[in-house]
């Protein structure tokens, strides 16, 4: 049976698959000089993942402000023309009222690219957000890019339709399917329990005392969202029956805020739903209903639930899929009910129009829980991914039973690491967390940091219902001190293991 890895599992693709043979060859001289030195030959996307690919070796990241306006112009031709433009002062990323100063430094810096490109704004304007400080421009000759880097009030210029997964192996026109499956799951018996009224309650919520906490609190009031890629609407337990058995008085709702197009400039909503199974095993994690049914039940069984699918997997390669996360960050920082967001997606490098979109979503009061990445084996060296690597999200990570905090299989860790959640038992591949699958009576298991992450956002849940006037910083406070390192931080592992007993006492 086929096991959903959670997370960036192509991540493995950085360093292998996604660069031909001819640039596997290019010196590390010859690609620094493509970083730094400037021409007007279009470069390969071989070429270009090369750069790209130096610079994630030697320094653990990569940002398009460290190329050349080759690199950064040949990025923006091979990703459709688009470049999305970060304006205003350093760490500037949204507005909460009508600016003028920025209106007009918006206007300006649209009149540059006009006045470069020889053509009008109708023409060049792809999005303008109307509250954060980003417009996305179509560009198609490496001196606007010049010009636009000698401007002042620019925050960022990055190639927002280029994908370091779009090469020869990887058309544009096709999609990844990172972290996505359908399919049902025959579960170990011993990997769940039977409770009342008649609901399996996974093995991973007895290593964090979740029944425990279900005395003192079962999420009531709280509203989480979920950013993922939706929750199916083939699973009556995330729909129609999300009320049933003890789980009642709550809601679920679902929005889709991703395009379904090649074509940066298409306004072809893909509707709410999930197509690929990751946002429907995270919705379960969270909230899935306690009942008779015999099915998993969620960490806060009683939550309300905002469902997005703003992606369509968990890997954010695509302009439309870093859109509909920057929209619908937007859109739930916008929303006095909610107060979690859920994010088990991410990329390996900063994305500025969604780092703007958490800054947004922070500002408004959210607490915002992120998956600190998920790879295969080979590539679990990398560091926490963004955006859990950014410091408004708590990163999170998945470790497995073995009782030494041995991180999982396909798990990162690293620093920005706030807590852990065990989800994988120790040499027994696949058998992880258990949750609902995608069709009506199907289960599964599911594990990474992604299933770490949504666990961590219902325990929240339940922090927060048991205490609703508590501020984020409270209630994360709370989660803190609850864990088994604090007060103490461990380098990798942030506060460890929390206990959601302790945490609703």
């Amino acid at each position: 049976m086929k096991k959903i890895i959670l997370g960036l599992a192509v991540i493995s693709l950085l360093f292998n698959v996604s660069c031909s043979q001819d640039a596997l060859e290019q010196t590390n001289e010859e690609a620094a000089n493509l970083s730094t030195k400037t021409s007007q030959e279009l470069l390969t996307i071989p070429q270009i993942n090369n750069v790209i690919s130096q610079e994630l070796k030697s320094n653990g990241t990569f940002s398009w402000e460290a190329t050349s306006d080759q690199v950064l112009w040949s990025a923006v031709t091979h990703g459709g023309g688009i470049i999305t433009i970060g304006y205003g002062n350093k760490g500037e990323s949204f507005r909460l009222s009508d600016s003028q100063r920025l209106t007009d430094l918006k206007n300006a810096i649209i009149e540059s690219v006009t006045i470069s490109e020889e053509t009008l704004k109708k023409d060049i304007l792809v999005e303008d957000d109307k509250i954060l400080n980003v417009i996305d421009l179509e560009v198609k000759d490496m001196s606007t890019i010049t010009a636009l880097r000698a401007l002042d009030g620019i925050r960022y210029l990055e190639a927002n339709g280029y994908s370091f997964y779009t090469n020869e192996a990887y058309p544009q026109n096709e999609r990844s399917t990172s972290g996505c499956s359908k399919d049902g799951q025959n579960l170990n018996s011993n990997d769940y329990r039977t409770i009342s009224p008649g609901a399996q309650l996974s093995w991973t919520f007895d290593e964090h005392n979740i029944e425990q906490a279900w005395a003192y609190s079962t999420g009531a009031g709280i509203t989480v969202g979920l950013i993922d890629t939706g929750v199916s609407q083939s699973q009556p337990l995330l729909g129609s029956q999300f009320n049933d058995g003890v789980s009642n008085g709550r809601s679920i709702q679902k929005y889709g805020t991703f395009i379904d197009s090649i074509w940066p400039w298409s306004n072809n909503y893909d509707g709410p739903h999930d197509k690929c199974g990751h946002g429907t095993a995270m919705g379960s994690t969270i909230a899935s209903p306690r009942n008779n049914n015999n099915m998993p039940v969620g960490v806060a069984y009683n939550c309300n639930l905002v469902s997005y699918r703003a992606t369509e997997d968990v890997l954010l390669n695509d302009y439309h899929e870093r859109k509909g996360v920057k929209d619908a960050l937007v859109q739930l920082g916008n929303r006095s009910d909610v107060k979690i967001i859920s994010m088990s997606v991410g990329y390996p490098w900063s994305i500025g129009n969604v780092k703007d979109g958490i800054r947004y979503a922070y500002n408004r009061g959210k607490l915002i829980f992120a998956a600190g990445g998920t790879s295969t084996a080979a590539t679990n060296w990398y560091p926490v991914i963004f955006p859990a690597s950014m410091s408004e999200a708590v990163a999170v990570t998945g470790i497995t039973d073995d009782g030494t905090y041995q991180q999982c299989d396909t798990c990162h860790d690293g620093s920005q690491i706030e807590f852990t959640i065990v989800m994988e038992r120790d040499n027994n591949n696949g058998r992880t967390g258990t949750v609902l699958g995608f069709y009506n009576g199907d289960r599964k298991y599911v594990g990474g940091s992604s299933v770490a992450t949504a666990t961590t956002a219902g325990i929240a849940a339940l922090v927060w219902s048991r205490n609703p006037g508590w501020s984020r910083n409270q209630v994360l406070n709370k989660m803190r001190q609850s864990s088994e390192f604090y007060p103490n931080k461990s380098s990798t592992k942030g506060y460890g293991n929390i206990d959601a007993l302790q945490a609703v006492q």
